[in-house]
């Protein structure tokens, strides 16, 4: 009789993770994950003690995943990066995406990065120094909802035939236009604390 396979916990949450990219995160059952490798449960057993400790594994994969995205330079232009990490994460891993940003998941908070990093990320952004943290936070939020109903017209098939290249011209776009608002707004009423 020849020796079961054995499997890792890494190709366990590899198989589980692929499970959530197809179905989302909720569709990943014990019998799932043993029909994606081939196997009994046992292995499953072995490993996780049970599908919501394997769960909790993949949504740490999930967070290196996106966080490395986030880390990412995609443009020279450090918040034009984080914009074009989002749009990817939701292109690459749209059912993940709409499970856990659309329909709002509860474990959302367990997978994002944090707004610190992204904060940080942005203070590296020449053209956003004269901002206090307390403003970029607000340039953060208004774009983020931009960039989540653009992503979330992508991956819905609303813009058919649009390039990821256009989708990123549009984000560089309405950052710019975002930015050059938020200056004039605040050159207008440099001193005034009710701006």
């Amino acid at each position: 009789m020849p020796p079961k396979a054995k499997f890792t916990k890494e190709a366990i949450v590899d198989a589980a993770l692929a499970i959530a990219d197809r179905e989302g995160l909720d569709a990943i059952t014990i019998r799932k994950i043993a029909d994606e490798l081939g196997s009994s449960i046992a292995p499953i057993y072995v490993n996780f003690k049970d599908v919501e400790e394997l769960k909790d594994a993949v949504l740490v994969r999930i967070f290196d995943l996106s966080a490395e995205m986030a880390r990412t330079p995609y443009s020279p232009d450090p918040f034009l990066s984080i914009g074009i990490a989002s749009l990817k994460f939701a292109r690459e891993h749209p059912a993940l995406f709409r499970e856990l940003a659309v329909n709002n998941h509860p474990r959302l908070k367990d997978v994002q990065t944090p707004v610190t990093d992204l904060l940080s990320q942005m203070k590296g952004a020449p053209k956003l120094a004269p901002f206090s943290e307390e403003e970029l936070m607000g340039i953060l939020f208004k774009m983020r909802i931009f960039q989540l109903g653009l992503s979330v017209m992508d991956i819905n098939g609303s813009l058919p035939g649009v390039s990821e290249e256009t989708l990123v011209e549009l984000l560089r776009q309405t950052g710019e236009d975002l930015i050059a608002a938020e200056l004039a707004r605040k050159q207008a009423v440099p001193n005034d604390p009710q701006k």
